[in-house]
């Protein structure tokens, strides 16, 4: 049987990462994780940075990261628009890593001059890709 899909479309300002038919995605909504299936209702909500794990029509996987944007869930399509969007096999896992470590520096040496939420903004980014590029792994 068949599975139902719907039509997807994973965009950044730079380039389009999937355009194609999905079973179902996962992202990481503002609220917490979503789960998108065909038929879900309407909805428009922001992307926090994470990731977007799509199921394909033919049941592979693939995960892209995420740095922030919106989701747009409408009856037979959606579309993740996000700032910024790199497939989790591009990922640099070192500097990743790094920029993990620096903001976690910035946060812990606090200075009159630094901007805790950047920092904080900097630090969530790097745990998401490190979480893109565990999952990518797994994946292969």
């Amino acid at each position: 049987m068949a599975a139902i899909t719907f039509h997807l479309d994973v965009v950044s300002a730079e380039k389009s990462l999937f355009s194609g038919r999905a079973a179902n995605i996962q992202v990481t909504g503002s609220e917490g994780e979503l789960g998108i299936h065909a038929g879900h209702t309407p909805l428009l909500t922001a992307i926090t940075p994470g990731m977007v794990r799509i199921v394909k029509q033919n049941g592979d996987e693939e995960v892209i990261y995420l740095s922030g944007g919106m989701l747009e869930v409408q009856p037979s399509a959606v579309t993740v628009l996000a700032d910024t969007a790199i497939r989790g096999q591009d990922l640099d896992a070192a500097k990743a890593e790094e920029a993990k470590r620096q903001a976690e520096e910035r946060i812990h040496n606090q200075h009159g001059d630094i901007d805790f939420a950047q920092a904080a903004s900097d630090l969530a980014k790097a745990i998401a890709q490190l979480r893109v590029i565990e999952l990518t792994k797994k994946a292969r």
